[in-house]
């Protein structure tokens, strides 16, 4: 494999994805496809349907990558300013090509209409630029090539888009990026905050690395993305098998899943191989961890059942809490998250209980017991676990990590 790897950027044209009207599918499909035939995305951008910004915006892309792939801006009307911008960057004018135009008009005469003057701007090319054929729609795309850099721009139509991607932007990129392929691998960590285990990993993450490891978090949710270019798919992955081995060595039981796992689904295929059974008792989460259990197929081969006792009565009448815990404790304790696993595995004759309990806000906090203050409860054969947490943030974002937690502990007991 060559020392320089062939690279792209993506550009997303018009007001609409800028306001937030429209969300940019088209840019993460892009740079999906480009990844699956070894091309790296290092920059996207969004641009105002503005002549001059394009055009500028065409500049600073070919300086940064040796693609660009362009959406957008291609319609018949005023603001549609693609084509008249690719020919100002590229030195030309734009020109009618009376092929282009004929096959617009055959389209419309399929549908039975009469076409708009408008739409005669979309057969004007930059001269000398290639044509992208669109079977699909009246736009066609531009194909054309300056300072090393070949540049291709697409209707942001997301149907057209990706038939004429697929069609004739990829296969001339494979060739373009031929003896070089990407591999990638997620691995999916929870219990641990992004700078922990940033720190953990040292110098793992130094952007100058090849494989390289990418970072992102949610909900406590802390994703390791392995990057690796080689010469070859068989040489990339197995590049990324050995940097995962290292990664799992550093984090140990961090890592709980690969690429899209959840920690249910992880929780879940445990349960099953082991042929072990699961109920939940739940207060501040209102059911939300039996959600996500019940959100994988299959639940019903180890989810017994679940109960949301949200207040006291409920407690002590569906679970067995004793009373006088409550009063001496507070249903927001210790002592009553332990209760209430205790009681819903005996109850469902389950192998492994989840019992929680907490103020999720925003109001029935106090300094003692602020809001955000989760009990959390895994009761097993083996004995009971139960764990304080105070979450931050708001309701929803409590609630999440409540769960989120709760399904972890459980993970760590099923593995003892």
């Amino acid at each position: 494999m060559s020392d320089h790897v062939k690279n792209a950027s993506i550009v997303s044209i018009g007001n609409e994805v800028l306001s937030g009207r429209t969300i940019d599918t088209n840019a993460a499909h892009i740079g999906q496809q480009l990844r699956l035939i070894g091309v790296p995305v290092v920059s996207t951008h969004t641009v105002a349907d503005r002549r001059e910004a394009i055009a500028r915006i065409l500049a600073l892309t070919a300086s940064e990558a040796d693609i660009v792939v362009v959406t957008g801006g291609l319609g018949p009307t005023d603001d549609d300013l693609t084509r008249q911008a690719f020919a100002d960057y590229l030195g030309v004018e734009l020109e009618l090509r009376g092929e282009l135009l004929a096959a617009i008009e055959a389209l419309f005469q399929r549908r039975g209409w009469e076409m708009p003057l408008k739409n005669r701007i979309q057969a004007c090319m930059p001269k000398g630029a290639g044509v992208l054929t669109n079977d699909w729609g009246t736009a066609p795309g531009i194909c054309a090539e300056k300072d090393d850099t070949l540049f291709f721009a697409l209707p942001g139509v997301p149907r057209e888009m990706r038939k004429m991607l697929e069609a004739s932007v990829l296969p001339r990129l494979r060739d373009f990026a031929q003896g070089q392929a990407v591999s990638v691998r997620r691995l999916q960590c929870y219990g641990a905050g992004e700078s922990t285990i940033a720190e953990m990993l040292g110098d793992a993450m130094g952007r100058d690395r090849n494989p390289l490891v990418n970072c992102t978090a949610h909900a406590g949710v802390i994703t390791l993305e392995i990057v690796a270019m080689a010469a070859g798919e068989p040489e990339a992955q197995a590049m990324v098998a050995s940097e995962e081995g290292t990664l799992r060595g550093l984090l140990g039981t961090l890592v709980y899943g690969v690429d899209e796992q959840t920690l249910a689904e992880v929780v879940g295929l445990k349960l099953a191989q082991s042929g072990r059974t699961l109920a939940v008792a739940e207060s501040c989460t209102g059911g939300l961890v039996a959600k996500f259990i019940t959100d994988v197929p299959g639940a019903s081969g180890y989810f017994t059942r679940g109960w949301t006792t949200y207040s006291n009565e409920a407690k002590v009448e569906e679970l067995g809490v004793p009373e006088k815990l409550i009063e001496t404790h507070g249903a927001v304790s210790a002592e009553v998250a332990t209760a209430m696993a205790q009681g819903a595995r005996q109850r469902a004759g389950a192998d492994h209980a989840i019992g929680i309990t907490g103020i999720a806000g925003p109001e029935g906090g106090t300094e003692q017991k602020p809001v955000g203050l989760v009990y959390i409860s895994v009761d097993q054969a083996d004995g009971t676990t139960t764990s304080r947490h105070v979450f931050s943030r708001d309701r929803s974002s409590i609630r999440l990590r409540a769960a989120q937690t709760s399904l972890n502990t459980l993970r760590l007991g099923i593995d003892g």
